[in-house]
């Protein structure tokens, strides 16, 4: 193939807090497979589908798609210069609504079987942006990626996700009907999510597409330091080792 894009992963937060070796084996062993066989057979372009879990990651899936982050950004920075070929990057934003498992489905659903609405907190934000727009985001990126950066996607402002299911419900007229229920944060659950770990956002042609500051990880070294993680019974530990900003909050 000429391009490709790189979108499967374990998503899910406490999916991989409660399966951890499953995550990383999936998300960061398959995606450096993807990166490496890219590599193998000269594709031209290839883009890692990343998130803003990534930034400061609090849970494991976070803390995977920063690792994967590292390995694209620093493969092609080698002296080996047949990786050149190759043009890696990793793009980073935030939920896209209506994709599986995002509140939206999960809101239709409680409000027409006459339940309550469940959100974690009352004050827990996320960014969305709708499948069209991330799709054509995505594209873009591909188009002008030069190979080793991390861009990000303007997602925004963030949008309160109890206003999310307020609006919800008040669009069904069930608001004297359906009750909201906060359930408490989940394992690894941040109230806000980031972008960028330092605004130091590099412009590009296009106005919702930045650039982020590169991280420098020798890659014999990152190489070695997955091998180790893929080994490690203590995931977490191996995690933090490669992404020392990593921060676990809670655990199942």
């Amino acid at each position: 193939p000429d391009i490709v894009i790189h979108a499967a992963a374990y998503k899910h937060v406490p999916v991989c807090e409660n399966k951890q070796e499953t995550a990383v084996y999936n998300n960061v062993y398959g995606s450096k497979n993807v990166i490496d066989t890219s590599i193998k057979y000269a594709v031209e372009k290839v883009v890692l589908i990343s998130t803003d879990k990534a930034v400061r990651p609090t849970n494991v899936m976070g803390a995977t798609k920063r690792v994967t982050e590292l390995y694209a950004q620093n493969i092609i920075s080698t002296s080996n210069t047949q990786n050149k070929k190759t043009e890696i990057v990793a793009v980073r934003f935030g939920n896209v609504l209506g994709s599986s498992g995002s509140v939206i489905p999960k809101f239709k659903a409680q409000i027409e079987a006459g339940e309550a609405v469940t959100v974690t907190h009352p004050e827990i934000t996320r960014y969305f942006m709708l499948i069209p727009e991330a799709c054509q985001l995505v594209l873009q990126t591909a188009a002008i990626a030069k190979g080793g950066e991390l861009f990000i996607l303007d997602m925004g402002e963030p949008i309160k996700i109890v206003d999310l299911a307020k609006q919800m419900i008040r669009l069904y007229g069930k608001e004297d009907e359906i009750e909201i229920i906060f359930t408490g944060l989940r394992p690894g659950e941040k109230l806000y999510e980031e972008l960028l770990l330092d605004e130091s956002e590099q412009k590009t042609k296009y106005s919702s597409i930045f650039i982020g500051k590169p991280t420098p990880y020798d890659i014999t070294q990152l190489t070695h330091d997955i091998e180790v993680l893929l080994e490690s019974e203590d995931k977490v530990a191996a995690l933090q080792k490669i992404v020392p900003e990593f921060t676990r909050k809670g655990s199942l």
